[in-house]
């Protein structure tokens, strides 16, 4: 039996805050600032030195400015401090226009299958309803980033360079999405009148020549071939003539996808350490690499990105960035607000249970440049961000060892780094997790 909020009770409760004399304090700062700015420890702001033991040169930061493409960001990035390094070039960027406007594409035709597989299944049921959901978004994972290259290879900036629209993505996805919902309320009644597989396929085919038309509205449509001319840092000139996207990957980023793997860390009781997984309906391109995890413990994973780094490898990350983070200070940090002590409440949970109870997924994607080591054990990491020179230190943020505990999810890394016993594991078929198990979420932060 339900009981209401009673009158006797709240005067309980207001006895209970009055008797309090630092609550009257505690209650005008947070009024008057905040409860960010109330809560916020300077000890832990000073802890969080932006100097590493361990460090990779990279350059100036990108800024996905007002869209959800950080996961593609970052992953550009690793290859953009390769190709800093190996053809000394100055503050040299990859089109991120150039892949957005290919994952938009296939994450079109991947919903449209998505909806002819499902179209025998009720409307309302979880699956399809889930589907309609988000046809299509900025946000993604690795290996979906690594279909798209292995498909369509990359240029650089100055071929495609961002539009109104990749940089301010909002309303280019409400109309892609309104517009894939209407194909999908054809698509299911053309399957249900019975029409044939041929059939469905044109009427899909039809609708994905009206997506790359908008796209090509919006974003410009992506070269085939291209000249590359550039001056590298010793002053001397080069050209490079009608170059194809793939032999420009070939040439200037030159690594092998297929020796990189994605290893996560999901605390819970239905994901075992050594164990593969995958998500269904999670991709872009049809056909293309699936998504493959393997999960481990905290300090197997932190090592493997450590190891990475001392190769002056960078290291494309996935994390929950809106806990205990501050933008202006580049910091994130677990100690950073004391939200218990200020409120007088109790808001720990562990990470299997954040992920359990939905109160915390990756949401954001960002690059390891470095690490503070002590006795060959980390205290702080360096990071790349994307959001541009004024946030964080020019761009890069501290980020404490206990928050990559608590909020890091997953690391790419290059199997060389992988001990035997890591590799086989990886090899195992991966196990299939549901499309909206916290697995599945897809970085997107803005």
């Amino acid at each position: 039996m339900a009981n209401e909020i009673t009158t006797q009770l709240l005067e309980v409760f207001t006895a209970n805050f009055n008797e309090k004399s630092t609550n009257k304090i505690i209650k005008n700062t947070v009024m008057k600032s905040g409860i960010d700015a109330a809560a916020e420890n300077n000890d832990a702001v000073v802890a969080m030195n932006h100097v590493f033991s361990e460090e990779i040169t990279t350059g100036a930061v990108a800024n996905q400015k007002q869209s959800g493409r950080c996961w593609m960001f970052a992953a550009l990035n690793t290859f953009r401090h390769k190709i800093l390094e190996t053809f000394k070039l100055k503050d040299f960027e990859l089109s991120q226009n150039y892949t957005n406007f290919w994952d938009k594409f296939e994450k079109a035709n991947f919903f449209l299958e998505s909806v002819l597989k499902t179209a025998e299944e009720p409307l309302d049921g979880r699956l399809v309803s889930w589907i309609m959901s988000t046809p299509q978004q900025d946000g993604g994972q690795w290996d979906m980033f690594v279909s798209l290259i292995k498909k369509y290879g990359v240029v650089p900036k100055q071929v495609m360079p961002e539009t109104f629209q990749s940089e301010n993505s909002r309303r280019l996805n409400s109309i892609i999405n309104r517009k894939l919902r209407r194909d999908a309320v054809k698509l299911r009644g053309l399957f249900s009148e019975g029409k044939s597989e041929a059939e469905l396929q044109r009427a899909k085919e039809d609708m994905l020549s009206e997506v790359y038309q908008i796209l090509t509205f919006a974003l410009g449509e992506p070269p085939k071939t291209f000249d590359f001319d550039y001056r590298d840092a010793d002053d001397v000139f080069h050209r490079e003539e009608k170059v194809t996207p793939q032999a420009f990957y070939k040439k200037y980023v030159g690594i092998d996808l297929e020796d990189y793997v994605s290893i996560i860390n999901a605390p819970t009781k239905d994901k075992p350490y050594g164990k593969t997984f995958t998500v269904q309906f999670l991709g872009n391109v049809v056909g293309g690499k699936p998504v493959k995890y393997l999960n481990v413990d905290m300090d197997t994973l932190k090592q493997l990105a450590i190891k990475q780094i001392k190769e002056n490898e960078s290291v494309w990350f996935g994390c929950d960035v809106g806990q205990s983070s501050n933008r202006d200070y580049g910091i994130m940090d677990t100690a950073l607000f004391d939200y218990e002590e200020t409120l007088g409440t109790s808001l720990h949970m562990t990470k299997e249970e954040r992920l359990d109870y939905k109160e915390s997924v990756m949401t954001h994607a960002m690059v390891l440049t470095g690490v503070n080591l002590v006795d060959e054990q980390p205290t702080r990491w360096k990071v790349e961000n994307s959001w541009g020179n004024k946030v964080g230190k020019k761009g890069y943020f501290v980020m404490s060892d206990k928050w990559m505990d608590e909020y890091t999810y997953q690391v790419v890394i290059n199997k060389a780094y992988l001990s035997d016993e890591l590799k086989k594991a990886f090899d195992q078929e991966p196990i299939q997790l549901k499309p909206w198990d916290p697995m599945g979420s897809l970085a997107f932060m803005k």
